[in-house]
Formats: C-alpha cells, sequence, structure tokens
C-alpha cells in the first residue's frame, strides 16, 4: 500500500462519508490543527522527564484522536456512529487542573513561557490549542457541532497550562515570570 493517493492533488480531500472537500474546508482547517496540536503533544511525551505528565499527555493524544474522527463526521451520515467528546471527558479536565495546580505555587504574574524542554512544547501545545478552539468557534458557526467540543478544547489549553507549569516545578526550574 502507497502511502500517496494522488486524491488530494487538486485541493479535495476525503472526510468521513463519500464526499470530497475543498482543503480549506472549515473542518479540514480544524482536523489540521487538532493533528498539529497531537503532534507537538507527541514531542512533549517524548522529552517528558515525568512518567506521571507523560501518561496524562498520552491519554489527551488518545481522545483528540477520537475528537479528530468527530469532526471529520461532521455533516455525514456517519456523524452518529463516531465517539463523541463528553462531559465527564471535561470533568476529567477540570479534575486534573485541580488536582495539579494544588502542587504548584500561586501564580503572582503573567509567565513566560519557557522553561524545560517538555515545558516549552506543553507551552507550545497550549497556544496551538487556543486556535484549534478559536477555528471551533468558526466551525461552529457553519455546522452544527458537539457541546462538548468548544469546553473540551478550552479545559486543555488550561491543562497544558498547568502540566508546563509542573513540569518545570517537578525539574526544579522556576516559573520566569514577565517584567513588564
Amino acid at each position: 500500500m502507497n502511502i500517496y493517493t494522488r486524491t488530494g492533488d487538486s485541493g479535495e480531500t476525503g472526510l468521513l462519508g463519500p464526499q470530497r472537500v475543498p482543503k480549506d474546508d472549515p473542518r479540514v482547517q480544524l482536523l489540521g490543527e487538532v493533528d498539529e496540536l497531537n503532534a507537538f503533544l507527541g514531542c512533549a511525551v517524548s522529552s517528558a522527564s515525568d512518567s506521571e505528565i507523560a501518561e496524562v499527555v498520552v491519554a489527551v493524544q488518545n481522545t483528540l484522536f477520537a475528537l479528530g474522527a468527530e469532526i471529520a463526521a461532521i455533516g455525514s451520515d456517519r456523524a452518529n456512529s463516531v465517539p463523541k467528546i463528553t462531559q465527564k471527558q471535561v470533568q476529567e479536565l477540570e479534575q486534573a487542573i485541580d488536582r495539579y495546580s494544588s502542587q504548584l505555587p500561586p501564580l503572582r504574574r503573567f509567565i513566560l513561557p519557557s522553561g524545560t524542554t517538555c515545558a516549552a512544547v506543553l507551552h507550545i501545545a497550549r497556544a496551538v490549542c487556543r486556535r484549534a478552539e478559536r477555528t471551533a468557534v468558526a466551525l461552529s458557526r457553519s455546522y452544527e457541532i458537539n457541546a462538548f467540543v468548544l469546553p473540551y478544547l478550552n479545559r486543555l489549553s488550561d491543562l497544558l497550562f498547568v502540566l508546563a507549569r509542573l513540569a518545570n516545578a517537578k525539574a526544579g526550574a522556576a516559573d520566569r515570570e514577565w517584567k513588564p
């Protein structure tokens, strides 16, 4: 089986279902951003010196694959047959944020995205997640999307911020505060 199909050479791609869509379709845009987010999370896992942080991030990566399937199914006859982001998954992110935030010193100022390689990559992933969230908002103007997609992405960016701080704390690297 070849990795190349040549079916996308004219600027169209397939989602779930038989239709072809332009590669600049908002669903394809969001899929690309979720894929980019997942790739940065893979970098974070490969640079994580803490196994707990790595496990949390790998669990998120698995959920993002399900989110991708959900996005790819929007507007197709397969929309009801793919796994959906749930309120439980949003709550799990909130619980993780609370658990890890309690292990960190309180923030007094904005912090610069920096520190260990793992923390820096988690900060990049957070920024990509915020972009994906904005794209999901735009997508929701054209398509009906699951009500838990936006809260999931919003909480995920918060979790990634907390995990970046945690990665620094566990490595003994202090947050670098913004100095106006």
